[in-house]
């Protein structure tokens, strides 16, 4: 059904708005971890083949930081949904 703007608050609004930036952030984040580390790990295992495990040790790591940033966007847009119903008034009124 589509959305109508009598029956999407600003509460939802600002709720789906911040699970987005938060998804969108932590995921950048992961990303920008993960590049840093595997450049590194690249380069340091050319050297040393025993840096292996720590280094996907540390992928494994950067890569948790994207799945929590994604747990916390699905909660904070799921109890988006039933709050902020009576909040605003709305403009076709």
């Amino acid at each position: 059904p589509p959305l109508r703007p009598s029956t999407y608050s600003a509460y939802s609004g600002y709720a789906h708005l911040g699970a987005g930036l938060t998804v969108g952030m932590s995921s950048l984040a992961a990303g920008l971890a993960i590049g840093i580390v595997g450049d590194a790990g690249v380069r340091a295992n050319a050297q040393q083949p025993r840096l292996f495990v720590g280094m996907i040790l540390i992928l494994i790591f950067a890569e948790a930081l994207g799945l929590y940033g994604l747990i916390v966007g699905l909660v904070v847009a799921s109890t988006a949904e039933g709050k902020g119903k009576g909040l605003c008034s709305s403009y076709a009124a």
